[in-house]
């Protein structure tokens, strides 16, 4: 059990890194991912063992997401009213982010099992882990670029937006959610309870349309 105490030691230090220095990149999640994955290079521990270790970390994930329709119930009339716009905007720009991963996997002359798990990379972990198995992705590979795109898109997007003068917190949460999913969410919850329900319905639009095109693809 000491990668769990390790996993959430590098958790505490980013979550004090980004509590002093107020910087996007100072985001909780990048900071234990680089932290964790020194210590794993550095002890040479390979990556399955380290997730048989943390599998009680990893069991917690699935209600951690679940846990994010909270904000969809307490706002669901003001959700309710703008439906269209959310819907609209969630499906496009997941769309959108798969359609860039597919072309910029090829552009870049990835391997075929990169490009596999790229085609899950909008969408959550724990669903990228489910269709795995349907795009014939190694399942680490699509976990793990699922978080990467995570990352990115929840230190990038914020301040991208606010450069195209985006401004209304359901317009900046279901751009993020839609992207950059629990991780991007969690980064939308900052900015207020109507981006994070809004950054809810962009993840859980996410994940469906990442499992229609997969189903389509397959």
């Amino acid at each position: 059990m000491i990668w769990v105490m390790v996993t959430l030691l590098a958790f505490a230090a980013g979550v004090l890194a980004q509590l002093r220095l107020r910087s996007p990149l100072a985001n909780p999640t990048l900071i234990g991912t680089l932290l964790v994955a020194a210590a794993l290079l550095l002890t040479q521990v390979p990556y399955e063992s380290y997730l048989r270790d943390v599998q009680p970390l990893s069991a917690l994930l699935t209600p951690a997401v679940v846990a994010l329709a909270v904000p969809l119930y307490r706002l669901r009339a003001l959700l309710a009213r703008q439906w269209r716009a959310l819907l609209l905007g969630g499906l496009s720009g997941t769309a959108l982010g798969v359609g860039v991963d597919t072309l910029l996997a090829q552009a870049l002359h990835l391997s075929p099992d990169a490009q596999r798990a790229l085609h899950t990379a909008p969408a959550t972990s724990p669903v990228a882990l489910q269709l795995a198995p349907f795009t014939h992705a190694p399942p680490a590979l699509a976990a793990t670029l699922a978080v990467l795109s995570g990352l990115i898109g929840a230190l990038i997007l914020p301040p991208v937006l606010s450069a195209l003068r985006v401004r209304h917190p359901l317009a900046r949460g279901i751009a993020i959610g839609s992207v950059a999913h629990g991780i991007g969410t969690a980064r939308a919850r900052e900015e207020g309870e109507w981006a994070g329900g809004a950054a809810s319905i962009g993840m859980g639009l996410a994940a469906l349309t990442v499992t229609l095109i997969v189903a389509l693809l397959a």
